[in-house]
């Protein structure tokens, strides 16, 4: 073997090794914290105390550390000598749903949403193993400061369950009043891998989100009346349908799409004709340009039914798109393969799977689509144990022993996925900074 090489083989072993020893000392601390983040869940844009713990984290890590930005966003920053610039992300937010996992850690929180209501809320999505891998992280990254060199900028992100939270923080000056990062990285946890592995997605990982809300107007009476009415349920029907037919018969074969109606309200009694429908709609794609043609076709579509249905000028349907929506996750390949190998030496290639892009969508995006175009790399995280994940597979479905993120009953193991999660981000950190 070449002496070189040889070298570059023994500098990362013990790199490796330093990383693991660091990551087992401050594991079962991790733990603790990622316990009581679960049992102390708080809503998108409501995350004051988890903001507050996670800015403590990093000021006893060494970092120096702003609170407040774009809202409960967290900044803190590690100057290491002269060199790149590396963001790392964590999410904040946990999500209206009501813990059925038995835990001991469970959380029982209720409190009031946006709108006032009582709400149950948990960390359903995995943002506390996040946050716990990513003051692992910051500590070891403190710990072995000696063997890298340059600045990291670790984020800690509200809002990332209603796509916002990215968004508010590059306008409170993200990348202007912090050092301007030149790749930015950061992990999800993944609901039907197996804890000690990650995964790894090259190109579009996760897909654009948007939001629409189509209010169908009519003209109400008596239900035994119709000729004297305009029935905007019948007219909401023909939409629903109609719209399928975008997707189906208007988007290339092989560009991915989805436009799913998921909730549809009107009407308060059997002999009523209601004079509004409410439709929501979440839509989903990859590219920009079908994305356009998405919102597009379904303004098209429910102005040609209302019309058909002679429906008149001042009771045409609106077609509201939300403000709340999120732009495709770009994994720029390059970035991917480096972070792919750094990880694969720290805990074995065979370790670091090769991910298919799903249609699910994060925030993250938005780091990479300034003008600056910052190369992102978003890793998957395995959380569940092994011989559940060889199960479901055997069984040829993932859902009867393994609930999806979003469920009431995702459950992760705690500290095998932690400490992988740790090892894995270190490490790529640690590689890309490297002297």
């Amino acid at each position: 073997m070449k002496p070189f090489l040889l070298s570059l083989l023994v500098g990362s072993s013990l790199a490796a090794a330093d990383v693991s020893s660091v990551v087992k000392q401050e594991l079962p601390s991790l733990v603790t914290l990622y316990k009581e983040l679960h049992a102390n869940p708080e809503l998108s844009l409501h995350e004051i105390e988890t903001a507050a713990r996670i800015a403590k984290e990093l000021r006893e890590a060494g970092l120096e550390v702003t609170e407040n930005v774009g809202g409960h966003g967290v900044v803190g920053v590690l100057k290491n000598g002269a060199g790149p610039v590396i963001l790392l992300r964590t999410d904040l937010d946990a999500l209206p749903v009501k813990e059925q996992t038995e835990a001991p850690y469970a959380s029982k929180k209720v409190v009031k949403d946006d709108l006032g209501r009582d709400v149950n809320v948990m960390h359903a999505c995995g943002h506390d193993v996040h946050m716990a891998s990513f003051v692992g992280t910051a500590r070891a990254l403190v710990k072995l400061r000696n063997q890298w060199q340059g600045t990291i900028v670790m984020i800690g992100q509200p809002a990332e369950e209603r796509v916002l939270g990215a968004r508010f923080m590059l306008r409170a000056g993200l990348f202007s009043k912090f050092p301007k990062p030149d790749k930015a990285i950061a992990l999800h946890c993944s609901s039907d891998m197996a804890h000690g592995q990650v995964g790894i997605v090259e190109g579009f990982a996760l897909a654009n989100v948007d939001s629409v809300e189509i209010v169908v107007k009519g003209v109400g009476g008596h239900g035994s009346m119709p000729h004297l009415c305009k029935d905007p349920i019948v007219l909401s029907s023909q939409i629903v349908l109609a719209l399928q037919t975008i997707v189906s018969r208007e988007v290339r074969p092989g560009d991915p799409a989805v436009i799913t109606v998921g909730s549809i309200h009107g009407g308060t009694k059997s002999n009523i004709i209601s004079d509004e429908v409410r439709l929501q709609l979440t839509l989903r794609s990859y590219k920009k340009e079908t994305r356009q043609h998405l919102i597009d076709s379904i303004k098209r579509i429910v102005k040609a039914q209302a019309e058909s249905a002679s429906m008149p000028a001042d009771k045409m349907p609106e077609v509201l798109v939300s403000e709340d929506s999120a732009t495709a996750l770009y994994n720029q390949p390059e970035l991917c393969q480096e972070v792919r190998g750094l990880i694969g030496a720290a805990i074995g290639a065979d370790n670091v799977l090769t991910r298919e892009p799903v249609m699910g969508a994060e925030d993250f995006s938005e780091y990479g689509m300034t003008k600056d175009k910052v190369p992102l790399c978003m890793f998957w995280l395995g959380t569940q144990p092994p011989a559940v994940v060889a199960a479901a597979k055997a069984k040829g479905t993932a859902l009867p022993s393994l609930p999806s993120l979003h469920s009431p009953y995702f459950k992760p193991v705690p500290e095998p996925s932690i400490e992988t999660g740790v090892t894995a981000m270190t490490s790529a950190v640690m590689g890309l900074l490297k002297k």
